[in-house]
């Protein structure tokens, strides 16, 4: 072919200078396919630093799963080319050592990346190496023996992971709700002391031990309370959380007895004024029985409800 396009000549210089040509021009063509590419090469290593041979090194892609192998030689060095940029997780495998893993590590396509593996001393590894350009997609599932991963069930790490911010809100949160209840049952003793106490502490004199101890009880009970309701108030709010049947039954009895704690003392005062003077308990201090009756009772069931399943 060569004689039909420069001649029959003896001299052969034109059509060596001809192929010299031919390969500077196709040279960077060449170049052009492996540009962009990357390198990964290193050396396995026992504990004793002596070279590790016939060692499997497998190469994932931890951006789209594609999976490659390769074997340490005599002196303990293995080598991945072609591979594209991006991040890698390599595991390393031989007999009669223990597994290592580099969780990532990057080839960025301009010069070859060389993470070197130290095997510890362990029991006996048997792996056959992974086929080389397997195309593996996030959601296919895991080619080993294990059971699938959240990975492979096509799950992100956003979604398999809880929101820190959120678990702290919700610990918070139980943590002062955990108090709210527990300070509830001990108003709930001082509370009960003074609804008993009420229709002893009568009367018309200045003073008495039942009015007396009836007032320190009350004043006793509304600062519990205050501490109770303070811890349910300021509980942080998750977004997202849905309230249950007796927790909505619960607010709706905070609702009653939060005012009626508010009210009661301050019939109770008025009410311990005309009591004081002699006077008769009238107007909007008789109220002060019933009001605390019902603010009782709200409280009472607003603690019920979130003590006893029903």
């Amino acid at each position: 072919m060569l004689r039909n396009i420069f001649g029959n000549r003896p001299n052969g210089v034109p059509g060596l200078v001809f192929l010299v040509c031919l390969s500077v021009a196709i040279a960077p063509s060449l170049m052009a396919q492996t540009a962009g590419m990357g390198a990964l090469t290193g050396r396995i290593v026992d504990a004793s630093g002596k070279a590790v041979a016939n060692a499997t090194v497998t190469a994932t892609s931890i951006d789209d799963g594609q999976v490659r192998s390769a074997t340490s030689g005599t002196d303990g060095f293995y080598k991945f080319e072609g591979l594209p940029p991006g991040s890698y997780r390599l595991k390393f495998e031989a007999a009669g050592l223990k597994t290592s893993e580099i969780p990532s590590t990057t080839v960025d396509g301009t010069e070859m990346t060389v993470p070197d593996a130290k095997l510890e001393a362990g029991e006996s590894v048997s792996s056959k190496p992974a086929t080389a350009q397997q195309d593996n997609s996030p959601n296919a599932p895991s080619s080993s023996k294990t059971e699938p991963t959240l990975a492979d069930l096509g799950l992100s790490p956003e979604q398999t992971q809880g929101n820190a911010r959120e678990q702290a809100l919700l610990d918070k949160r139980t943590h002062m709700l955990k108090i709210h209840q527990r300070m509830g049952l001990i108003t709930t003793i001082p509370l009960v002391a003074t609804v008993l106490l009420g229709p002893g502490a009568g009367g018309k004199s200045e003073g008495t031990a039942a009015r007396d101890l009836h007032v320190a009880l009350g004043g006793l009970t509304g600062d519990l309370y205050g501490i109770t309701a303070y811890y349910a108030i300021r509980a942080p709010r998750v977004p997202g959380t849905k309230k249950r049947g007796p927790i909505k039954f619960h607010e709706a009895m905070a609702w009653i007895h939060g005012p009626g704690m508010i009210l009661t003392p301050i019939l109770g005062i008025i009410a311990f004024d005309q009591k004081n003077n002699g006077e008769k308990v009238h107007g909007i201090a008789s109220a002060h029985g019933p009001v605390a009756i019902v603010t009782a009772g709200a409280f009472g069931a607003a603690l019920l409800s979130v003590s006893v399943k029903f």
